[in-house]
């Protein structure tokens, strides 16, 4: 489904992403982690089409899609949800959901009909009760919780029927109670619908709870990739981002 190749990009002088090169299997949930500057969001970028590579591959669904835009990667199934979520602030979540879901069907002059077409309401439906927001269908965007706003934006980007999603650090901003919460609807989410997901995430007890496979970058490369037992035990991994405590206390946890 998706496979990158030898991916590289520098801006000036600094080279953000050095010789990648990762597949990530169908149906796969999986985490990229790294210290601040690793090149995380670069990498993102790169494959959602945000900024262009200088070279390598992205082969997605059969195809390199290198210098395509944003939107024609949306329209192949590639989507992204951001850190920051874009919402539609004056929309309820439900007619926000509406119009996405209208825009992908590509049937813009329905935006503008009383009632959505059908199949459409179905759709949102659908997206609202996978995300838990069917109680908050009739809130304006711009007034849930934050964590509510974030679950909007992936649902959202899952209003585009994505093969592929891409999470940018899903709890970003939240307390320990909403972050569990999120994190849980972010596997049901791939439990459900047998997608391939992809996470940016800080907290490695998230991480380590529900990825199947860690990348760990570091100046822009792959430093290790692995399950998250691997991941734990590798002394690179520990020296450049882990530390020695979190190592120490995880090892105590097992005891």
């Amino acid at each position: 489904m998706l496979s990158v190749k030898n991916l590289t990009k520098s801006f000036g002088g600094v080279q953000a992403s050095r010789d990648i090169s990762i597949d990530f299997p169908d149906g796969s949930l999986t985490a990229i982690i790294g210290p601040n500057g690793a090149g995380k969001t670069t990498f993102f970028n790169l494959i959602s089409g945000a900024f262009p590579a200088d070279s390598g591959q992205v082969i997605f669904d059969g195809q390199d899609i290198v210098g395509k835009s944003s939107l024609e990667i949306v329209r192949l199934g590639m989507v992204r949800a951001f850190q920051v979520a874009a919402l539609f602030p004056s929309l309820s979540v439900s007619d926000a959901i509406t119009a996405a879901v209208t825009s992908h069907q590509r049937r813009s002059a329905a935006l503008f009909r009383s009632f959505p077409l059908e199949g459409t309401k179905t759709r949102v439906e659908e997206i609202l009760e996978l995300l838990g927001l069917a109680s908050k269908a009739a809130t304006l965007s711009r007034n849930l919780s934050h964590g509510d706003q974030k679950l909007l934006d992936i649902g959202l980007a899952l209003a585009m029927d994505p093969k592929v999603l891409l999470l940018d650090e899903p709890t970003a901003g939240m307390g320990p109670d909403e972050r569990w919460r999120m994190i849980g609807k972010v596997q049901h989410l791939w439990e459900a619908k047998k997608m391939t997901v992809l996470f940016i995430e800080h907290d490695m007890d998230i991480v380590f709870k529900i990825a199947q496979t860690i990348h760990v970058l570091k100046y822009g490369a792959i430093l290790a990739q692995g399950t998250a037992a691997e991941i734990r035990s590798n002394q690179d991994v520990i020296d450049a981002y882990l530390g020695t405590d979190h190592h120490l206390a995880q090892a105590a946890g097992e005891q």
